[in-house]
């Protein structure tokens, strides 16, 4: 079999929770990004929610794109680390009914979760338990696996951790060795203030398609506007996929500036909708859509993400339904 993506990620389970400012101020977390978190303050958060409905489901951001790919029609394979907990077994089961390649050594330990708390404002702010997915190291990627696929995908979160950071470079390094193109996604602006020289010297050497959101580039660039960062990114990457929230995205590819309008939604839940997007695109360039028509899908996904709770599309595509939405 082979793949469009091979995605290397964290495999979280998503612990959905609506609430309201009040609640993020009495748990002591800062409004709007992800916090790694330990298993003990994990639990005491979750208590302090024990009155609040909980939407379960399997994710981690590149995780949420592999899937994407999958409910388009895509073929995909994911290298993660679960435990062998409830949530694990929850994990490995909920991803292999998407026909997504998923094999897993067996590890002791609990399963990476991540508190999402969902403001009114559609805004997401995560506290992140990481559990055995930061034991996910170079042995657990395989050559073979890497060498089927048209595209290796990989998030920026790996690099908070030793291990996971080896897994991630390794997966590039086999991937360019076998002719494989490689996409990374920054994942969150924060990255960029602890990982910024590692991310440049990747920008600048294997990665040929980059994901970024708008702060991200300009913390990237140290420019302001887009356009200016999507170019500045460009001379060094054959192709940037940057998002703009509302406003749509910009893609570019051989020094073309590419316009993306965004799909007008009331915003729900934010989470997962750069995910999402990534998704679009990567299903587009890997079975034959211009990056135009990639990047409209795209737009379509995160469009679907944010105007529903949770990160996963309602449903998946067929080709006719995906033709559709691009005419």
């Amino acid at each position: 079999m082979s793949y469009d993506v091979y995605g290397v990620g964290n495999a979280i389970m998503d612990l959905q929770v609506q609430c309201d400012d009040a609640v993020l101020d009495a748990i002591g977390v800062e409004k709007g990004i992800m916090t790694l978190s330990e298993e003990a303050q994990q639990k005491h958060v979750l208590d302090k929610l024990s009155d609040h409905p909980v939407n379960q489901c399997s994710g981690g951001s590149a995780a949420n794109t592999i899937v994407g790919i999958a409910d388009f029609g895509g073929k995909a394979a994911y290298a993660c680390k679960v435990g062998g907990d409830d949530f694990g077994k929850q994990y490995l089961d909920e991803m292999r009914r998407l026909g997504i390649a998923i094999e897993v050594p067996s590890s002791q330990g609990q399963t990476g979760s991540c508190v999402v708390l969902i403001t009114p404002d559609a805004q997401r702010t995560m506290l992140t338990h990481l559990g055995v997915s930061a034991s996910l190291g170079p042995d657990d990627i395989s050559a073979s696996e890497i060498g089927k696929a048209k595209y290796v995908y990989i998030e920026g979160y790996l690099f908070t951790g030793d291990s996971t950071r080896d897994a991630a470079l390794k997966a590039i390094e086999l991937a360019k060795a076998q002719g494989v193109k490689v996409a990374l996604t920054v994942s969150d602006p924060f990255l960029i203030d602890l990982f910024r020289d590692q991310f440049i010297e990747l920008i600048e050497g294997p990665v040929d398609l980059l994901f970024c959101n708008e702060q991200e580039a300009r913390a990237l660039t140290g420019f302001d506007d887009p356009v200016d960062c999507a170019h500045a990114i460009h001379k060094h990457t054959e192709n940037v996929a940057l998002t703009l929230g509302g406003n749509g995205s910009i893609l570019m590819h051989e020094g073309e500036v590419i316009a993306v309008e965004s799909v007008p939604v009331q915003a729900v839940d934010t989470t997962g909708a750069g995910d999402m997007y990534a998704a679009g695109v990567l299903y587009g360039i890997t079975n034959g859509l211009s990056w135009q028509q990639a990047g409209h899908l795209g737009s379509h996904a995160a469009a679907q993400i944010v105007s529903r709770l949770g990160a996963r599309l309602p449903n998946s595509y067929t080709a006719e339904e995906i033709r559709a939405l691009l005419s």
